[in-house]
């Protein structure tokens, strides 16, 4: 639905099937009541904008080129690096006037979800509709961009035509400091679960003015240090956003405040973080071959592993193992 710019002609894999000029959609994960894709457009000035409706709740972070985006709420011109805000049920369409073609990095949102989100940030319900189309490319969002761009490189997916923007070259900057590998792909969906909540709770707050509800953070303390416990004691389980805040009796973004707060990581990048270093202490310690250790340790590919580790230890896990041990 929503956009995000690219010169279309150099863009792969998303050409075949669907109709020329309207916008080409991957699905790069889903979940109960959301979904992110990466949606690709191939319009121009000679092509006729056409009326779309929404479905869901939408936010898009433009990733490259320019389009005009319009609805009974105004007009606005997106740019690389802000996002689009649609509400469900909107009537909208978008146009390129000035240019061929836009990408974007899309989450939707199905309305129950959404609101959800809107209660537990502390936020009033009415502030779960956008007033507004657009958000600009502020300081506050660039780490969350960033990771989303991070997100997209590890699907495979790359950001041809203006790739060398500068908002392109800034985001992998911010990226190279937080892509870790994971491998299954419900450690991809929780990666994007909490970029999309947190993503939908920037949005309306900046989107609204509003103001969050400061809890009290000494109170989730405990429950969220029990889940630090239950990660250590278990690093390999498959362990979802929602599913570690429902063993607390949080709400999602609550959850992911004090953890982060605590922790200084989300719980995706410390799960991933915590196998790592189980798995490096095998390395030292045990003869198990690598590939077992790698699935021992819940990556279901050893590639995936592989490049994990490199990022984490700077060395791959055969020379780690070689290293620690150089005698034996």
């Amino acid at each position: 639905m929503a956009k995000i710019a690219v010169e279309f002609e150099s863009v792969s894999g998303y050409a075949n099937g669907h109709v020329p000029g309207r916008p080409a959609r991957r699905v790069l994960a889903r979940g109960d009541g959301w979904s992110v894709s990466d949606v690709v457009c191939s319009a121009g000035p000679r092509d006729r904008p056409f009326e779309e409706q929404y479905s869901n709740v939408c936010v898009a972070i433009v990733m490259a080129g320019s389009f005009q985006y319009r609805s009974s709420a105004g007009r606005e011109v997106m740019t690389p690096g802000s996002l689009l805000l649609g509400n469900a049920g909107q009537y909208f369409e978008c146009g390129h006037e000035h240019g061929v073609g836009d990408r974007c990095i899309s989450f939707s949102y199905e309305r129950r979800y959404f609101e959800g989100i809107a209660d537990e940030a502390g936020l009033w319900s009415r502030s779960a509709h956008f007033s507004t189309l657009r958000i600009p490319p502020v300081r506050g969002l660039s780490s969350l961009v960033a990771r989303a761009v991070a997100g997209l490189a590890e699907s495979g997916a790359t950001a041809p035509g203006h790739e060398q923007s500068i908002f392109i070259r800034e985001a992998k900057k911010q990226a190279r400091n937080y892509v870790e590998h994971a491998s299954a792909s419900n450690a991809g969906n929780a990666k994007w679960e909490e970029i999309g909540v947190e993503l939908a709770h920037q949005a309306l707050e900046i989107s609204s003015d509003g103001k969050p509800s400061r809890r009290n953070l000494p109170a989730a303390e405990a429950r969220v240090t029990r889940i630090v416990r239950m990660i250590e004691g278990r690093p390999d389980l498959d362990l979802s956003l929602g599913s570690l805040a429902r063993e607390v009796k949080l709400s999602r973004y609550h959850f992911l405040r004090v953890f982060q707060h605590l922790t200084g990581l989300t719980p995706h990048r410390y799960i991933v973080r915590a196998k790592l270093r189980r798995a490096a202490t095998r390395l030292m310690l045990e003869p198990a071959k690598v590939l077992d250790i790698a699935f021992d340790s819940g990556f279901g590919d050893v590639s995936n592993f592989n490049r994990a580790f490199r990022g984490e230890f700077g060395v791959s896990p055969r020379s780690y193992r070689r290293n620690a041990r150089p005698h034996q």
